[in-house]
This record gives C-alpha cells, sequence and structure tokens, in this order.
C-alpha cells in the first residue's frame, strides 16, 4: 500500500468542558496550525461569555475560522458550515499550516466530513408555520407527527429537540420524502485531506459534571446575564416574535438565561436549569461520539502524553 500524502488535518471533538479549547490553542502553537471552530454557538456574534468563545488574546495567538460569522437573528446551516470550513481548511492548507478542526457540534462535523445529501434547503415560511403549531399544539405533538411520516427519524430525535424536529418535518413537507431517505443517498465525496479523528473526554463523567457546574459559575461571574440582557436589547431580537426559536438562542445556557431574566426562574433556579441542559447536552454529545468508531479517545487530565504521542505519530 502507497503512503498516503493527502494533508493532514487534526478533529478534534469532545463534549462540552472537556478541555478541548485549551489543547487546540497549544497544538496549534505547536505545530504550525490554524483553528476551524466546529461549534454552532461560535458562530453567532455576541454569543460570547455563555458559548465558552475563545477571547480575543487567545484568537490573536492563533487564527482562528468560523468564529462571529452570523449575527444572532440569521439562520446558520450545516451545509453553509460545510461550504465555509471547506474554503477555510483549503486556505489553511494551501498556507502551508496545519488545520485543526476543533468542537462539539456532530451535525457539523458530519457535514463536513461526510458530506451531506441534497435534501431541500431551509423555507421560512414552512419554518414559521411549524413553529406556530407548536405553539398551538407543542412540539411533543409535532414528534408524534414526525413517528408518523418518518419513524426511523423520530427514533433518533428527542421528543422536545424543537430545532431537529422542526428540520424533518420541514424536508418532509417541502418534498414529500422523509429525512431519513434522503440522507441514506449516496452523499458529497469526501474531503481530500487525512483526517486524525480525537476525542477529549474525563474518564470519569463526574468529573465532566464538575467542570461543567465549575464552569457555568465562572460565566455568571463574568457576566453572563449582562451579555443576554444585552442581545435582549438588539432591536432584530427584541422585536423578534419567537426570538427563542431562533437557533443562536437555542445555545444552551442562553434560553435558561433569557426565561430568567423574563421572571420565570429565581436565580438558584436559574443556575440549576443551566447547568441540567448543559449535561444533557454533554449527554447527547457522548452519544454521537460513541459512533464515531475510528476516533482515538483521550482524557486530557490523564493521557497527555499518550495524546501527543498520537498525534505526533500521525504527522509522521
Amino acid at each position: 500500500m502507497g503512503i498516503d500524502r493527502r494533508p493532514p488535518v487534526i478533529a478534534l471533538m469532545g463534549p462540552t468542558a472537556s478541555g478541548k479549547t485549551a489543547f487546540a490553542l497549544d497544538c496549534a502553537q505547536r505545530l504550525g496550525g490554524e483553528i476551524v471552530s466546529v461549534d454552532s454557538a461560535l458562530v453567532y456574534r455576541g454569543l460570547d461569555i455563555g458559548a465558552a468563545k475563545p477571547t480575543a488574546q487567545e484568537r490573536a495567538r492563533v487564527p482562528h475560522h468560523l468564529v462571529d460569522v452570523r449575527e444572532p437573528w440569521l439562520p446558520y446551516s450545516a451545509a453553509d458550515f460545510a461550504a465555509e470550513a471547506r474554503a477555510a481548511l483549503d486556505g489553511i492548507v494551501a498556507r502551508g499550516r496545519l488545520p485543526i478542526l476543533a468542537g462539539g457540534t456532530g451535525l457539523y462535523f458530519r457535514a463536513l466530513l461526510q458530506g451531506l445529501s441534497a435534501m431541500p434547503s431551509a423555507d421560512e415560511g414552512v419554518r414559521a408555520a411549524l413553529v406556530d403549531e407548536a405553539r398551538e399544539r407543542g412540539w411533543a405533538a409535532l414528534h408524534a407527527e414526525l413517528a408518523r411520516v418518518d419513524p426511523e427519524a423520530a427514533g433518533r430525535i428527542h421528543a422536545t429537540d424543537a430545532q431537529r424536529i422542526q428540520r424533518a418535518l420541514e424536508v418532509y413537507r417541502l418534498s414529500g420524502r422523509s429525512i431519513s431517505e434522503w440522507r441514506a443517498e449516496p452523499q458529497a465525496p469526501r474531503l481530500p485531506y487525512r483526517v486524525f479523528k480525537l476525542v477529549l473526554a474525563p474518564h470519569d463523567r463526574a468529573v465532566l459534571h464538575g467542570r461543567i457546574a465549575a464552569r457555568f459559575d465562572a460565566m455568571l461571574a463574568e457576566g453572563f446575564l449582562a451579555e443576554v440582557g444585552a442581545l435582549r436589547a438588539l432591536p432584530q431580537l427584541r422585536d423578534h416574535p419567537a426570538p427563542l426559536d431562533l437557533p443562536a438562542l437555542r445555545a444552551v445556557g442562553y434560553r435558561q438565561a433569557w426565561e430568567h431574566l423574563d421572571g420565570s426562574t429565581d436565580a438558584l433556579g436559574f443556575r440549576e436549569r443551566a447547568i441540567a441542559a448543559t449535561r444533557q447536552l454533554a449527554k447527547r454529545q457522548f452519544t454521537w461520539l460513541r459512533g464515531e468508531l475510528d476516533a482515538r479517545w483521550f482524557d486530557p487530565a490523564t493521557d497527555q502524553r499518550d495524546l501527543e504521542r498520537a498525534v505526533a505519530d500521525f504527522l509522521g
């Protein structure tokens, strides 16, 4: 078998609060790399503290891509990400540097590394109609509708996952075909790169839960609620008929903060709800990561030497 001469790419995956940002920065500085964010919250301007966005100082140390590329009232799809990330990878390789994909949004990784089928693109009219129906009937009722037209998708999507229920029903209503049928079709050619998938995750789930709580408390101390207050004051969000249905405000923590500022919870209840939502996000991310059968897993706290050796071996 000949040597694989395709340019190398490191794909750094993991659940929220697992230490991906710190390792990506260190790796990029040591190896002459640039970071491509694979995070559905970091694409939005104004989502900084609550999204654990790399600081201005960190971005000055290492070039970052696909951070702050959309206003929070605008949509950003997996197809948008795949196209822009591919362009970023091509540019990084052309400059003779190492691309490092870093984040925890599984759909974005899948869209970039495996390609997307040519299913219908977003339709604002259909989406608005689904949101109106959800207000009247509830997302559980729409999930039941999805189970009738696409049992496979309904089995994958939780009854409270409004964004994915909406997308699956949108595709069905636009095309008359289920999203599962579309995904079963041949996909676009994969990237012309040699990709090394790494998963950073503590061996002990309790350690991750502790990190999630500590990080959220740090976000509160940094002014997370003031950040959400500034978002609420933006005319495009203040005047939006259903701001919490926007993809940006579905980011974990932001919905809970918005509702808290509406007076629905006290400070303790807000903290508990936000931490619980973040733990649920981590659980979903673990489910996705276990499906990445070609990825290698490391605990950044205990496996640092093995992790660095694995990267060095991959790069030759």
